[in-house]
């Protein structure tokens, strides 16, 4: 009993990507973090320059899509000369990446996915640590909505935004980084094909021996 749940709940665990620590001019967060509907840090600082990349887990699928103050649960429209927000669309299991552009404004996002940000699944970029604008009281806007949260569709990806700019798309990232991997595995790879094949070759030559 207790054994093989303990062992479940860390294949699990095993199973989602976890955001690296953060580092100078790079910040990391957690999409869905533990698997509850947070973004982990929820808030943070950034200047400009700096990169932040949201790490999405298999399992459930979310996004990372701006919106504003007013409009905690809404995909932030363009309006005169400012664009749309940014907007990973839906992802499991990808990376997506956004660079900010201006430390004067805050960023407010949320996770599109139905319910998911009636239930407090947002996050904050340079928000005010003071007044009537903070990460605490954009949460809260999201919460009071909750159950009346309006469904939107997943119309993919948009570079946005207001205060920053996505990179690539989450495929992209993911793509680039997949491949980056993959080539530095194929030469361990191709090395133990060759020690299987010729260790198949030896065992075949020990067993014709034997017959012969």
């Amino acid at each position: 009993g207790s054994g093989s749940s303990s062992s479940s709940s860390s294949s699990a665990a095993a199973a989602v990507p976890t955001a690296p620590a953060s580092t100078s001019g790079h910040v990391n967060i957690q999409v869905g973090a533990n698997q509850k509907f947070v973004f982990s840090p929820s808030n943070v600082t950034a200047p400009v320059g700096t990169l932040v990349t949201f790490f999405f887990p298999s399992a459930i699928a979310h996004s990372v899509t701006q919106s504003s103050f007013d409009a905690p649960c809404t995909h932030l429209a363009s309006n005169g000369s400012s664009p749309a927000g940014f907007d990973s669309g839906l992802q499991q299991g990808t990376q997506f990446t956004i660079n900010i552009t201006d430390a004067s404004v805050p960023i407010y996002f949320h996770c599109k996915a139905p319910t998911h940000c009636g239930l407090g699944m947002v996050g904050s970029i340079n928000a005010p640590t003071t007044g009537d604008q903070t990460f605490q009281a954009f949460q809260a806007a999201a919460v009071k909505i909750g159950s009346s949260e309006k469904t939107e569709s997943d119309t993919g990806f948009a570079s946005g935004g207001v205060g920053a700019v996505a990179t690539a798309s989450a495929a992209d990232t993911a793509t680039a980084s997949a491949s980056a991997s993959s080539s530095s595995g194929s030469t361990k790879k191709s090395g133990a094909v060759g020690l299987v094949a010729s260790g198949l070759t030896a065992a075949a030559g020990a067993v014709l021996g034997a017959v012969l």
